[in-house]
């Protein structure tokens, strides 16, 4: 059996298209989505306006596998680490480090989260307060399952006040050493959740 490999041109289409997302990424996190045209997009990635239209239909088409894919990265991330089955403190450990990374590595995506969720499509957006109520509730068995006197929305509020430390102060990190960001973010992180 022979084993398929990419070809040269669909290798160089796949690398196009991950630019033309980290350029959407930059500017809508920088400007909006409503400020930036798809020829916007086109010029960051190093390519004319029309040929983003043989990557993506549209902008929200750009929004869309941003705002879905990093929230179906997420919950498939936290449910990989559950599934491992370490003691829930382990787990809880493993999760926050797997967060914190998240948002040192993508706080354009956070921010464009939060400012232009309502931009995505009703279908879409839909799918993505899903993933979110999903990755939130895994999240929230395991902080139960290490502390069992927690009621379930106990555990919830606990897990959102951990997402939104967390997520707002990754923007520090361009003022502070990166590491000192992440090391305190886990150590308040963890604190947030009651473990040693």
């Amino acid at each position: 059996m022979t084993r398929r490999t990419d070809s040269p041109r669909e290798a160089a289409k796949a690398e196009r298209r991950r630019q033309l997302l980290d350029s959407a990424k930059r500017q809508f996190a920088r400007f909006g989505f409503r400020a930036v045209r798809l020829g916007d997009i086109g010029r960051g990635a190093g390519v004319s306006g029309p040929a983003v239209y043989r990557h993506f239909e549209s902008k929200e088409a750009v929004l869309t596998e941003l705002l879905v894919g990093i929230s179906e990265y997420l919950h498939a991330g936290a449910e990989r680490i559950i599934a491992a089955g370490g003691p829930p403190a382990r787990t809880l450990s493993d999760l926050i480090d797997f967060h914190v990374d998240f948002a040192l590595t993508e706080p354009e995506l956070i921010r464009i989260q939060d400012r232009d969720l309502d931009s995505l499509p009703e279908a879409e957006r839909r799918s993505v307060r899903r993933l979110q109520r999903q990755y939130v509730t895994a999240w929230a068995g395991v902080v139960r399952a290490d502390r069992p006197c927690l009621s379930e929305e106990a555990a919830t509020v606990r897990v959102h006040a951990l997402f939104g430390m967390v997520n707002s102060t990754p923007h520090l990190s361009r003022r502070l050493p990166a590491e000192v960001v992440a090391t305190q973010l886990r150590a308040s992180a963890r604190s947030a959740l009651g473990l040693g």
